[in-house]
């Protein structure tokens, strides 16, 4: 059996109570890992109180609650809220369950974007104002090099290129080392559509994808600064420098990637290979940024 990964949120939303403070929610959904994962399928949990109750024994309750009513306990949460890191931590760590700090909680995102459209406007309490102020931001930070160890030399070459949707119902027949996906229909994403991506070829694809894998990949995005960059984005606010833009016609296809991205609602991909004649991905993962 593969492993189970949760994302998991613990946070105030947009209604008051009786005493004109505002509840609080925890949302527990299951990452879908698998490209033909059906979205159905996925565990979900909610469950709200009061203000009185945020506190890290509360929520390692509605944990044990949730792996209760899912029959599982699972082997990781991640979390995208920094501000309620050492409360998830600890909560966690009391049932020994592994919890990291993330941007890939796509699943979860979208469920709260469809709860706050539809399911708390019709709470008692509902303040569209305080919905305003809820919607989350994830400030830049400074991109940094890879390490030493997994820098590319002379011999890494890197391309952007782009796939059609289609092409992805086969993923689970590939031949891949280290992956993550998640239904492409999830994301509102249809056979015809171009997925854009950028590969690696690396003599030592094996060691990159195995860094790469334990990092919570999140979005890869085009930098056009004063020193042109391909940024990847990890866990919840680490960035690093994937690729240097240095030329004209590479800038071209950067803004470019770029475009098709934003077409595809954010879903793009990384791959790593050791050569572009092989037939089979050191890693390949789906990623999605947040609008």
């Amino acid at each position: 059996m593969g492993k189970t990964i949760w994302e998991l949120d613990f946070y105030s939303r947009p209604i008051f109570d009786d005493n004109k403070k505002k509840k609080w929610e925890v949302l527990i959904c299951e990452s879908p890992l698998d490209i033909a994962r059906s979205p159905d399928s996925l565990f979900r949990y909610s469950q709200f109180t009061d203000n009185q109750h945020v506190n890290s024994i509360w929520l390692r309750e509605a944990i044990e609650s949730a792996i209760a009513q899912a029959s599982q306990t699972p082997d990781k949460i991640r979390f995208f809220r920094r501000q309620m890191n050492n409360m998830i931590l600890k909560a966690c760590g009391d049932l020994d369950i592994s919890a990291s700090p993330s941007r890939r909680t796509y699943t979860l995102n979208q469920w709260l974007a469809e709860r706050m459209e539809s399911v708390y406007p019709q709470e008692p309490g509902y303040d569209p104002k305080a919905a305003k102020s809820a919607i989350v931001q994830y400030p830049a930070t400074t991109a940094i090099r890879l390490p030493d160890a997994l820098r590319g030399d002379k011999a890494d070459k890197w391309a952007l290129v782009s796939l059609e949707a289609s092409a992805f119902e086969e993923m689970n027949d590939w031949d891949v080392g280290f992956s993550e996906a998640f239904p492409l229909a999830m994301m509102g994403i249809t056979p015809e559509m171009r997925i854009p991506g950028l590969i690696i070829f690396s003599p030592r694809s094996t060691p990159l994808a195995a860094w790469m894998s334990d990092l919570e990949l999140s979005f890869l995005q085009f930098d056009g600064g004063s020193r042109a960059k391909i940024r990847l984005e990890t866990a919840a606010s680490d960035s690093w420098i994937l690729a240097n833009v240095t030329d004209p016609q590479t800038l071209a296809e950067a803004q470019g990637f770029e475009r098709a991205k934003k077409e595809a609602q954010g879903v793009h991909f990384l791959a790593v290979q050791n050569r572009p004649d092989s037939e089979s991905f050191a890693g390949f993962w789906l990623l999605k940024e947040p609008h």
